[in-house]
């Protein structure tokens, strides 16, 4: 008897942890849905990166601006829409034998999965991804970032979700929007960016790469007293530009709902109506 009750024990443990690994499994595949579609991407959780800062080297693989805006401390800045990404990870290797960590923005930008993809190409072991991305990092661990130059962050001073959807409308409003009133502005960068743009002669190309012309439009935005409509890949993105925008003084801008992608979807659901 006192044997069976133990077996039963046993099975209703191994029956407990199955189901809690299984829901920890589902969790995870909600919360980081490039985890299925980049498998052979191996990653780094946030508190295993924490603890390991010191012996791995963090990769930032966004943009140069995103990166001088919001950034892991100590991180390095290697653009995955680079054409030199390949060489420059080489080099990189080269120089340690440390674990490559690459980072973006958060758990739906697929940028340091596409560099941890592209890691496996080039033949660069121990590579990983930390897809919790640069908010979390920064919101878990404000001393170990550094916003606009300084370190530790404020947390208060990172633009909250609820403030950036504020300047997010939807691709139809976007649309009835552009005239001769606004400025039109596609800023993806080539890695992301189509062949035609979606407003041909109103729209210009910058990316975010480009400070200086970005910040260029802007002043002629503030002083032309002309709206700005900017839009990237899939609305995330110009989250970062609401910095400059606010310390430039401009007061009339939107972003498109969904980016290129939200465009996209619009477009196809137009014409099955």
């Amino acid at each position: 008897m006192f044997k069976k009750q133990i077996a039963f024990f046993l099975l209703a443990f191994f029956v407990a942890l199955s189901c809690a690994q299984a829901a920890e499994k589902a969790k995870a595949k909600k919360e980081f849905p490039g985890r299925d579609i980049f498998p052979e991407v191996q990653v780094y959780e946030l508190a295993e990166l924490y603890q390991q800062k010191d012996q791995v080297v963090i990769v930032d693989v966004r943009s140069a601006y995103e990166f001088e805006t919001l950034r892991a401390k100590g991180a390095i800045n290697i653009p995955v829409s680079s054409k030199t990404f390949g060489e420059e990870l080489r080099k990189l290797r080269a120089s340690t034998d440390k674990p490559i960590v690459f980072y973006c923005n958060g758990r739906t930008c697929y940028k340091s999965y596409k560099a941890g993809r592209k890691a496996l190409y080039y033949k660069i072991e121990n590579t990983f991804s930390f897809d919790s991305g640069i908010f979390d990092w920064a919101k878990a661990h404000p001393g170990e970032a550094v916003l606009l130059g300084h370190s530790p962050v404020n947390v208060r001073d990172l633009i909250s979700k609820k403030t950036f959807k504020k300047k997010l409308i939807d691709p139809e409003k976007f649309g009835l929007k552009v005239g001769n009133n606004s400025i039109v502005l596609d800023v993806r960068d080539r890695f992301q960016r189509e062949a035609i743009g979606f407003f041909p002669g109103q729209e210009r190309r910058v990316t975010l790469d480009q400070r200086d012309k970005l910040e260029k439009y802007f002043r002629k935005a503030k002083k032309s007293n002309k709206t700005l409509l900017i839009y990237d890949a899939v609305g995330k993105q110009v989250r970062w530009l609401m910095y400059s925008l606010e310390k430039v003084g401009v007061k009339e801008y939107y972003f498109m709902k969904g980016g290129a992608k939200g465009y996209y979807e619009m477009l196809a659901k137009q014409q099955w109506q």
